[in-house]
């Protein structure tokens, strides 16, 4: 039977249950990893078939090519297979509670969810307009979008844009339970400040995503330490998961418009236009989650009491003490 964190225990502690042993973070993360790499080979075996069956061309790496549209859901459904992966790891390794992964409460909390995507979503539309604007005044570019004939047709962006809707949320998720998610609650069970398990897991996030320019991969460490931050903050995933899924729909709807979805480029290449507009407007959202959060009593430790609460999990109902005032101020006192 699977076991929760004790009352009063901060996010990046919950791995630390009854049945935890100092072997279980190491071993789950190795189990991870290797049924993250046997779910991508099997993913691709299958691809591989069903292109030898449709006699597709392949590029120069051997990978087979089914054209934009496909070939960018394809590696879009890999990542998103990291999300089940980290619930079961949870379950199967460290006896938990699968939803101890996704916030203190147990579960993933929809109405704070769908609060985090409200708040993020016209940020990051103001950031690619302002990265636009700046990139036009700093350099001989016209648009950040590239040039107008790059719009790739109607029929092309349609499809472009249903398999964003379908598999982006997903994919961006799963990077925030593998690295806000697993490695803040992996090493943290090790230690009791949450700072070395931000710092690294900020590292990992960046490095994840290759290396290109300098200023690109200090945005990426910037946005893995805040979205770490803010899940130690608010006591789950659903601020940061908010600002990725936002960030990334945003990006590739405009990406699938204008014949991006299968770019080499990641964020990791950008320039120090979209760089210092891209920090300004996560670091907004971090600080706007953080207070409205604080304000609506935002449960930030396991409840002593998992009494009902009322719609988007956000407060606990009358008579119930899902919110405890003084483990949650000593949680946000580091």
């Amino acid at each position: 039977m699977s076991q929760s964190a004790p009352p009063g225990s901060p996010y990046h502690r919950l791995g630390r249950t009854t049945r935890y042993r100092w072997w279980r973070p190491i071993a789950g993360t190795v189990a991870l990893a290797g049924a993250a790499v046997v779910g991508m080979c099997l993913l691709f075996g299958v691809v591989t078939v069903v292109a030898e069956l449709t006699d597709r061309p392949s590029d120069a790496d051997g990978l087979p090519v089914f054209g934009p549209v496909p070939d960018a859901a394809i590696l879009i459904a890999a990542l998103a297979l990291l999300l089940p992966l980290v619930l079961a790891t949870a379950r199967l390794v460290e006896r938990r509670p699968a939803g101890t992964v996704s916030s203190v409460t147990g579960r993933l909390r929809w109405g704070w969810l769908g609060r985090c995507l409200l708040i993020a979503a016209p940020l990051i539309i103001g950031m690619v307009l302002g990265a636009d604007l700046l990139l036009g005044l700093t350099t001989d570019e016209d648009s950040l979008l590239g040039p107008a004939d790059a719009w790739v047709g109607a029929p092309e962006f349609a499809a472009g844009l249903l398999i964003v809707l379908l598999l982006v949320p997903f994919q961006a998720a799963a990077e925030e339970y593998v690295f806000r998610g697993w490695l803040v609650q992996a090493v943290g069970s090790y230690l009791r400040s949450p700072w070395p398990a931000i710092g690294l897991q900020a590292l990992l996030f960046a490095g994840a995503h290759g290396f290109g320019t300098g200023w690109g991969v200090l945005d990426l460490v910037v946005m893995g330490a805040l979205c770490g931050w803010l899940t130690i903050r608010t006591g789950g995933l659903e601020a940061a998961i908010g600002l990725h899924v936002a960030n990334n729909l945003i990006a590739f709807s405009l990406a699938a418009a204008f014949g991006g979805l299968t770019a080499d480029e990641t964020v990791a290449d950008a320039p120090w236009q979209l760089v210092i507009v891209d920090v300004l407007a996560i670091s907004l959202f971090a600080l706007i989650a953080d207070r409205l959060a604080a304000r609506r009593h935002l449960a930030t430790v396991v409840p002593s009491t998992p009494g009902p609460l009322v719609p988007g999990d956000i407060t606990a109902a009358p008579g119930t003490t899902a919110h405890l005032p003084d483990a949650d101020v000593e949680s946000r006192g580091w």
